[in-house]
């Protein structure tokens, strides 16, 4: 099912040490400082290249191993072990498996199973980004997505690589005409630098192109979290309906328990894991059945919904808690007293409380503290796959989706247009729509695999003030995609206007609302200032 990438002696001398394994595409870290981990994780997100290839490549000559040669990774692994099974088991303190944390690549995982893995809050993840590379390259002679063995195994198998195939091809014969059509679009700017120029305009190219691509394309994410973590991950994957999923469990199981294997010991032991994930498996399957029961097969959503993002709830006395929030710590009062006192401040007392407390934000990076934690929105939104992919990665809020599925149809980019390319893409569209359909009959779940990223997908963010800062100024920033740019302008004109936050609004100061043709560009432009200013003497 998986490709496996290949080594030559020496270099199978050279990863041994740092990887548990060379073959299959779980594995973890070891052996390595934690700032070169987060260095290869981070140059993980903008490569082609699988992890272990990139050390090679790339970070194997820089890296002081002189030390290394003795290095035991089992080094107190014992006594470790003993511990946790005293504390942990004897005494059932889950805090203890927070300590432990491993790196892991989970390599060739779908666009299904990638929102799975980053489910969980309190882990940290990179993924492969559309944005910077082409998935016109094959791997192991293949197109990059998934074959699921019980697709390919029924009498659908070859209508599913047929129409993935050509999904791909016609991906794939768009590149260089969309790449042509930036060059045309956006001449260079003198003062540019060749490769600046390159990588915005690939970006803007495959931008354009990225919702043609099916959620079964494969992609690498970059893991790291502690054992509880990864227990929680587990339980929640093995309970999963799609093969893949529990597929996928297993693995990780397997390298995880090479470096941290007491903090998972309760996964597989049916009077634990065993229990947690029937518990999970019945709950699913009794809420369906109440479901089918109460509404039969009602008609889905009409096709072609607009994208909308809607706030659906809200508390109108919500600046007055977030400004008695802002007191409490500063005052011996009872949270009631202070929101009576509140209640009879003055607009302009209220405002100056907010605005000393939020202060002067010289960036986006400054953020006020967690009283402004006090008052929550929650959005319904609607939107493509593709800014889905990129807004469910904030962690801190709570997001539930639906199935991706083609009901709710798909907008045209304005340059795919632009270029004339419009047919092309919506004959690739219709080919992911009726490969669905055709799926969906005998694979309820499985047919989202054939759905491509620029259909419409919907689902609800739910966050406190704190949290809708960060979001909205973050993802409505120059280099955003303007997908999801357009979700995170529209959050906070809903707090403005729609909940009348004006002022909790206002300390948002850095949501972007201006149109950028190029997005890349002035980030590109940066990073090559400080690619220079790294390497000037």
């Amino acid at each position: 099912m998986y490709a496996q990438e290949t080594f030559t002696d020496e270099e199978i001398t050279t990863l041994r040490p740092y990887f548990t394994n060379l073959e299959g595409p779980v594995f973890a870290l070891t052996n390595l400082p934690e700032v070169v981990r987060g260095a290869l994780f981070a140059r993980y997100s903008r490569s082609d290249k699988s992890l272990r290839r990139l050390f090679l490549d790339e970070f194997v000559g820089d890296l002081d191993v002189s030390g290394d040669t003795t290095v035991d990774a089992t080094v107190g692994l014992k006594k470790a072990e003993t511990l946790y099974q005293r504390v942990f088991l004897e005494y059932g303190d889950d805090s203890v498996a927070q300590l432990g944390g491993v790196h892991l690549a989970c390599e060739q995982a779908s666009n299904v199973l990638t929102k799975v893995l980053e489910w969980g809050r309190l882990m940290a993840y990179l993924e492969q980004s559309t944005r910077y590379i082409a998935y016109d390259t094959r791997l192991g002679g293949r197109y990059r997505y998934i074959r699921p063995s019980d697709i390919l195994d029924s009498p659908l198998g070859a209508r599913y690589v047929g129409d993935i195939d050509s999904i791909f091809d016609g991906y794939s014969a768009l590149i260089p005409r969309m790449l042509e059509w930036a060059k045309q679009r956006y001449p260079k700017d003198p003062s540019d630098s060749d490769f600046v120029y390159k990588q915005t305009i690939k970006a803007k190219a495959l931008d354009s192109l990225r919702g043609l691509l099916p959620a079964a394309t494969l992609s690498n994410v970059g893991m790291y979290g502690t054992g509880q973590s990864y227990e929680a991950l587990l339980l929640r994957m093995r309970a999963h309906p799609l093969p893949e999923m529990r597929e996928y469990a297993h693995l990780m199981l397997i390298e995880l328990r090479k470096v941290i294997p007491s903090f998972l010991e309760r996964v597989d032991r049916p009077d634990r894991g065993g229990e947690w994930i029937r518990y999970f498996s019945e709950t699913r399957e009794d809420t369906d059945e109440q479901m089918e029961r109460i509404f039969g097969e009602e008609t889905l959503t009409a096709q072609n919904e607009p994208a909308s993002v809607q706030l659906t709830d809200f508390d109108p006395d919500g600046e007055d808690k977030v400004i008695a929030a802002i007191l409490y710590s500063r005052s011996h009062k009872s949270e009631e007293q202070l929101r009576d006192d509140v209640a009879k401040m003055s607009v302009e007392d209220k405002t100056e409380i907010l605005l000393a407390y939020v202060g002067d934000r010289t960036n986006r990076r400054h953020k006020p503290g967690r009283a402004f934690e006090r008052t929550d929105y929650r959005f319904d939104i609607l939107s493509d796959y593709g800014a889905f992919r990129d807004l469910q990665r904030h962690r801190m809020l709570t997001i539930e989706w639906q199935q991706l599925t083609p009901y709710h149809g798909y907008d045209i980019p304005e340059s795919i247009t632009e270029a004339g390319a419009s047919q092309e893409f919506e004959d690739i569209l219709d080919t992911s729509k009726n490969l669905f359909d055709v799926l969906a009959q005998r694979f309820p779940v499985g047919a989202s695999y054939a759905v491509a990223l620029q259909y419409k997908i919907r689902y609800v963010m739910q966050m406190n003030v704190r949290e809708a800062m960060h979001l909205t100024e973050l993802r409505s920033a120059p280099a955003g995609h303007p997908s999801y740019r357009k979700v995170a302008q529209d959050m906070h004109t809903l707090i403005r206007d729609v909940a009348g936050h004006k002022a909790l609004a206002q300390a948002m100061k850095y949501v972007d609302y201006e149109v950028y043709e190029l997005e890349r560009l002035k980030a590109e432009r940066a990073a090559e200032k400080k690619r220079a200013a790294v390497t000037s003497p």
